[in-house]
């Protein structure tokens, strides 16, 4: 994946992680995901009080894109870390979250786990999802 894009989609995600509301966790995360045509939508994590309702970055954006009738994905950015500190850390996607891109995303898909612009890994979701459950498992 070229650089720059992802550099654009970190700088994207750490915007959003910056606007999360997390007043319970303190846990800020953002995400941007590239979809196939282009367009990046982002999303940051929304707690609640009661906990289920909340929502992590990575299916807000998803929601979000998939709300506008966009269903294809290249990549995906997400950072983390606690909001009162300048140091993040590799915040990997929650299960539910790795299901979700599993819905949606096929093999080449690239979750990019970023502390920085400079600080990033790079994983495709078979490899975060091994043996993982999908459409292909209900309709052949």
């Amino acid at each position: 994946m070229d650089e720059k894009i992802i550099k654009d989609l970190i700088s994207k995600a750490a915007g959003m992680r910056k606007i999360s509301y997390t007043p319970y966790s303190k846990f800020n995360v953002g995400a941007a995901l590239l979809a196939k045509n282009g367009k990046v939508y982002t999303g940051c994590n929304i707690e609640n009080a009661s906990y289920t309702p909340t929502i992590c970055a990575e299916r807000t954006a998803f929601f979000k894109a998939v709300s506008e009738n966009v269903r294809e994905f290249t990549a995906i950015v997400i950072m983390g870390g606690h909001a009162d500190s300048d140091e993040l850390e590799y915040c990997f996607p929650c299960g539910v979250c790795r299901q979700v891109m599993s819905e949606f995303c096929d093999d080449d898909f690239n979750i990019i786990i970023a502390k920085s612009e400079d600080d990033y890994k790079v994983y495709t979701l078979p490899e975060i999802l091994p043996e993982r459950f999908g459409p292909k498992d209900l309709f052949g």
